[in-house]
């Protein structure tokens, strides 16, 4: 018990560098300055980026960050040698490769030149060297230069043929919007929305935190909807109903609601009925319907499938003609994984041309998306097709991309649940495993006595031992009295399993030191 008594206490160290760390850096750079002189201060700069947090890049990885910074040094003696980055979806940064294909169209419309060179016939597939050539011809002034605020017409294009050929109802190119990932086109909406303080918005709880930072931000609220953990994280409607009722007998105005499909943190994949059923509560209750679809190509078990909102919205004709919906997708996530192009795009249907219009103010304020994510929006929508030479190395990549990610997904989940003090949901979509952690009181106390949210105390004391990192479920919400934490299972499979296995001897310790 010795060794769980000093990772806590380690614990307890981490969180008080991070927090004397935090908001200080630039003090301690400075010097003795007189922070009298300064214009912005703790007390004159924006109280709403103060409040806002972001759980994804919060205390943990802060803390992971300091322990890569003492492995690398070589001097360390704890009894790992890397520390397994699970907080985030950032699929290349643990080890899944590149789809060939993607770069070599990339790469080509990045520097024109090499199509001119003598042996690049031979060294590229056609099928990659015609859709280079494709969008080079499309980019006016190449991928240095600004583009069209909403994006490449070309390119806005192939996403109205991909929403089209998903949905079975015609897309108009013009009213997708191409984004710096789909996190740009969020904040564009909900900068437009939120006009006043008492402005609220719908959001999932788990949800994932950039709602509820965006929303501090701009001012905003938000109104949390409890997903059903016993059900598999699915949504009961008269908790939705209670939601919005409260909030407007507290005077607040909610003007939205954002849906997660499939879920980010808990992974579920929403079937027909409830997307039927979430359409309709939007229409009865005006409210802007946001359609979080960036997991839309992750769905891992046979008796699921995706369905867009946007199909639902359509399928339902009159009945929902009025609705306003946002949706958004992206480059980082499904098999793609291309987190650092910021690629993404937002779809609006049934907006008023007005507000529409003020969005486009604000999207050419921005000038426009960056080049290098638009391409790769191009290539997510319209890989090659049957009978393109780089087709069958191109869905073998893909596949085993896919096939390695379910299989993780049900070892993670499997895993979680043979332990004792532990249950986790199926995870039938997106990247994330989302365990519970009965948490014995003693532990509670513990976590109580330092200051501590308690799967915060926990995520740190994982950390500490095992060099996994981990999110605290704290930070995208949850039941009260419940505790959880979000892990990708992003990592190599046999990084994975090592790590698993180093993860179960610190569980069992944990909760002997508590029980």
């Amino acid at each position: 018990m010795q060794k769980v008594d000093n990772v806590l206490s380690n614990c307890t160290n981490t969180l008080a560098e991070v927090s004397a760390n935090k908001g200080h850096q630039v003090v301690q750079r400075m010097g003795a300055q007189s922070m009298a002189s300064k214009v912005l201060t703790e007390d004159t700069m924006n109280v709403q980026l103060k409040e806002m947090e972001y759980a994804v890049r919060g205390q943990v990885p802060i803390a992971a960050e300091r322990i890569v910074q003492e492995l690398k040094s070589g001097n360390s003696t704890r009894p790992y040698k890397e520390v397994l980055f699970c907080n985030i979806g950032n699929p290349h940064s643990v080890g899944q490769k590149p789809i060939s294909w993607y770069r070599e169209v990339a790469a080509l419309v990045d520097c024109p030149s090499l199509l001119d060179k003598p042996n690049t016939a031979s060294v590229f597939p056609a099928d990659v060297i015609a859709r280079a050539k494709e969008l080079i011809e499309a980019i006016p002034g190449g991928t240095g230069a600004y583009s069209h605020s909403q994006g490449i017409p070309l390119i806005r294009q192939h996403v109205a043929d991909f929403i089209t050929k998903r949905d079975g109802y015609e897309c108009d190119p013009n009213n997708i919007f191409l984004s710096n990932g789909a996190s740009a086109g969020i904040n564009l909406i909900l900068t437009t929305l939120i006009s006043g303080p008492k402005d609220a918005v719908l959001i999932p709880i788990p949800q994932y935190p950039l709602y509820s930072a965006l929303l501090t931000l701009k001012g905003g609220h938000h109104i949390g909807y409890y997903l059903d953990e016993e059900s598999n994280w699915g949504l009961k409607f008269e908790d939705l109903v209670d939601a919005i009722t409260k909030a407007r007998a507290e005077g607040l105005n909610p003007k939205a609601m954002a849906v997660i499909n499939p879920g980010n943190p808990t992974g579920q994949c929403m079937d027909y009925d409830n997307l039927v059923k979430i359409v309709k509560f939007c229409v009865q209750e005006k409210l802007v319907l946001m359609a979080d679809e960036v997991y839309q190509e992750n769905v891992y078990v046979d008796t699921k499938k995706f369905t867009s909102l946007k199909k639902v919205v359509m399928d339902l004709g009159d009945e929902a003609k009025d609705l306003e919906l946002a949706s958004f997708h992206s480059t980082s996530k499904g098999f793609i994984g291309e987190c650092g192009r910021r690629g993404g795009y937002m779809e609006l249907i049934g907006f008023d041309p007005y507000v529409r219009d003020m969005m486009m103010k604000h999207a050419s304020m921005e000038l426009c998306s960056n080049l290098n994510g638009q391409v790769m929006t191009s290539l997510m929508v319209k890989p090659p097709a049957s009978g393109d030479e780089s087709y069958e190395s191109f869905q073998g990549e893909l596949n085993g991309i896919k096939s390695s990610l379910k299989v993780k997904a049900k070892q993670l989940v499997d895993t979680f649940n043979s332990i004792e003090g532990m249950t986790c949901q199926p995870a039938e979509g997106a990247m994330y495993a989302f365990p519970q952690i009965h948490m014995p009181q003693k532990a509670l106390d513990a976590a109580k006595a330092v200051g501590q949210a308690p799967d915060l105390f926990y995520c740190l004391a994982l950390l500490e031992e095992t060099g996994i990192c981990c999110i605290p479920g704290s930070g995208f919400l949850q039941r009260p009295g419940t505790y959880h934490f979000r892990t990708t299972f992003l990592p190599e499979e046999s990084k994975l399993l090592e790590a698993m296995d180093r993860f179960k001897t610190f569980h069992n310790g944990f909760m002997a030191k508590y029980s």
